[in-house]
């Protein structure tokens, strides 16, 4: 209930604010001034990008889960609140899945295999969310949009360049406000246990919740220097999630496909950024369906 009331709030800011806008233009300059999604078409390929936590607990993220807050989706009744968010997601009737994977990662056999009735008890988003959607939905293929970034590619070549640059950036600044987006990080590893997945799911895909996510790369080691924490920023995880973006522009599509895009939320939050400014498509928000 209160998220719904945060949601209800947001949606009249915007349009309280987009009501004041239009009043400030001259009545006589309406009929000049064309509004801007004029100019591209009213029927946009939609995309819905689910920002998840991950379901098998790599470690690979600076914020770690402690033992006692892991979740098992395998079992009840977490395994049933799987099937729950599953239920959910497919009322958004998706065309086309991508998933969080690199080409590497071998995914038209992996999910080949899925469809045969494989990898049904591997503890990931990967299959656990977007390979049974694709397959309960009979989809022929599913699409890998996870990417290296630049930085790698620069690391290869200016190996002394990168090491200077990257120097002190790791998470462990004493700005006040990375101190604060710690916290706020470290206590969500424990929401999963505490409610049903649905529902944190929803939480972490709200506006604030994205914005959280995003603001979080704009402290502390941001501030690096004078433009050393935003000249690694823009070539490492910005670059990535960028490069992700124009992988998703490259899956054959047209304006009447459905695409779900299944992501870590730390993606979910720059992709929202990318898709809502984008005019080839039609960001549709999560607690929508």
């Amino acid at each position: 209930m209160k998220y719904s009331l945060l949601l209800l709030v947001s949606i009249g800011v915007v349009f309280f604010t987009t009501k004041i806008t239009a009043q400030e233009i001259s009545k006589e300059n309406e009929g000049i001034l064309k509004p801007y999604a004029s100019y591209y078409p009213i029927q946009k390929t939609k995309v819905l990008v689910v920002g998840t936590f991950h379901f098998s607990y790599p470690g690979l993220d600076y914020t770690k889960t402690n033992e006692d807050d892991k979740i098992d989706v395998l079992k009840e009744p977490k395994k049933s609140e799987v099937e729950e968010l599953v239920a959910y997601i497919k009322r958004f009737k998706p065309t086309k899945v991508a998933i969080e994977a690199k080409v590497d990662w071998g995914m038209d056999k992996k999910y080949k295999e899925y469809r045969e009735g494989k990898h049904r008890d591997v503890r990931n988003e990967s299959y656990q969310v977007g390979m049974r959607i694709a397959n309960d939905l009979m989809h022929d293929k599913i699409y890998a949009i996870d990417a290296t970034t630049f930085s790698s590619d620069l690391e290869k070549k200016y190996p002394e360049m990168m090491k200077e640059l990257t120097e002190g950036y790791d998470f462990k600044s004493d700005d006040p406000y990375s101190q604060m987006v710690q916290k706020s990080f470290n206590e969500s590893t424990q929401f999963p246990a505490k409610v049903k997945i649905l529902d944190y799911i929803k939480y972490m895909n709200t506006i604030e919740g994205h914005k959280n996510n995003y603001g979080a790369y704009l402290v502390g080691d941001f501030k690096l220097d004078d433009y050393r924490g935003a000249d690694f920023l823009s070539v490492w995880w910005y670059n990535r999630n960028l490069r992700m973006f124009r992988k998703i522009q490259q899956i054959d599509q047209n304006k009447e496909d459905r695409i779900l895009v299944i992501v870590g939320n730390g993606h979910a939050s720059i992709l929202r950024h990318l898709f809502e400014y984008s005019p080839e498509y039609d960001f549709i928000e999560f607690s929508s369906l």
